[in-house]
């Protein structure tokens, strides 16, 4: 059974960063992600979808490998190629695949402009190792299908960053090392 999680971040490039540290994850077996959505409200209230997959794309080449194959059997290539990428491109931007389209765009009509919330399908994963990555990222939890428990951990986790003050830049005006001890 997956999980699904919700987690709003201030921008697209944040929301961005995190789905690019999971899919590293994912390379050291440590999470099985179904699908990553990142969903940015634009100024304009309008919700734009940034899909790890591609289906429409992936639809285009389908097609033409297939329409290529037809086309030669029929000594028509060009007509084949070009009428499978139409057709597999139609189909590829019909079909959804991993999370639900209009249920991302729903939950994230609640966003804020310009934020973003990336929406993770996960199979199963290591938390504790998961969680040690990205809880530096901060965010806010939007929605989770975890149980209470395990939805608990990661609302703290996450807002433990967000608690912790940032580190005091050094004072540029006063020198250190050994210049500091000297004393003509």
């Amino acid at each position: 059974m997956s999980d699904l999680i919700a987690i709003v971040y201030p921008n697209e490039a944040k929301a961005e960063d995190v789905r690019q540290r999971l899919l590293k994850l994912q390379k050291e077996y440590l999470i099985a992600i179904g699908d990553a959505v990142i969903a940015v409200k634009t100024e304009t209230g309008s919700v734009k979808l940034n899909q790890l997959v591609n289906t429409t794309a992936t639809g285009a080449i389908t097609g033409s490998f297939w329409g290529l194959l037809i086309g030669v059997l029929f000594l028509n290539p060009i007509i084949g190629v070009a009428l499978g990428a139409a057709s597999g491109a139609l189909g590829g931007a019909l079909s959804d695949f991993g999370i639900n389209d209009s249920f991302v765009k729903e939950l994230s009509a609640s966003l804020h402009p310009g934020n973003a919330a990336l929406f993770v399908l996960i199979k199963h994963m290591t938390a504790d190792k998961v969680l040690k990555e990205i809880k530096d990222a901060g965010g806010v939890v939007l929605k989770t299908s975890l149980d209470e428990t395990k939805e608990k951990i990661l609302r703290d986790a996450l807002a433990s960053t967000a608690e912790q003050p940032a580190a005091e830049p050094p004072n540029v005006d006063r020198p250190t090392g050994a210049a500091a001890s000297r004393t003509d």
